[in-house]
């Protein structure tokens, strides 16, 4: 089983940046790969089962269902239902915890997956989206 875990610090309070990152259907307001979102079968974004189906800016449509969600410890844990990437099994959790020095946030995202190609896909993304995304982040809360 491949893992994947990266991590950063956000120069924003962890309430501020888990307003932005929270929202399972908001992926494109914060994270430059991807384009559009919607939520499937009319369930509340916050609604733990519920499906998102969301395109990529350089092609491709991914489908990920939430599996758990806690405003009270910051974080969300999603699993790929369908994707055109060479993973199975595929679970992830974005996790945020206050750095009381400063005020500032530790977030880290995990990943486990089998895949035939799991160089390939740790590089694609951990370094591609998971760094993407707080290095967005990073840009959006810059002091």
């Amino acid at each position: 089983m491949a893992k994947i875990y990266v991590s950063s610090v956000i120069d924003a309070p962890v309430d501020k940046v888990w307003a932005v990152v929270r929202g399972f259907n908001d992926l494109p307001k914060w994270l430059p790969a991807f384009v559009d979102s919607h939520i499937e079968s009319g369930l509340p974004a916050d609604a733990v089962g519920c499906v998102r189906n969301f395109n990529l800016k350089e092609g491709g449509n991914i489908r990920e269902r939430q599996l758990a969600l806690s405003d009270a410890e910051y974080f969300c844990t999603y699993g790929i239902v369908s994707a055109p990437l060479p993973v199975e099994n595929y679970v992830a959790t974005l996790r945020l915890r206050p750095v009381t020095d400063g005020n500032r946030t530790f977030a880290e995202w995990t990943a486990e997956f089998d895949s035939p190609k799991p160089e390939e896909m740790i590089e694609t993304i951990g370094n591609g989206v998971f760094q993407g995304g707080f290095d967005a982040l990073k840009q959006r809360f810059k002091r």
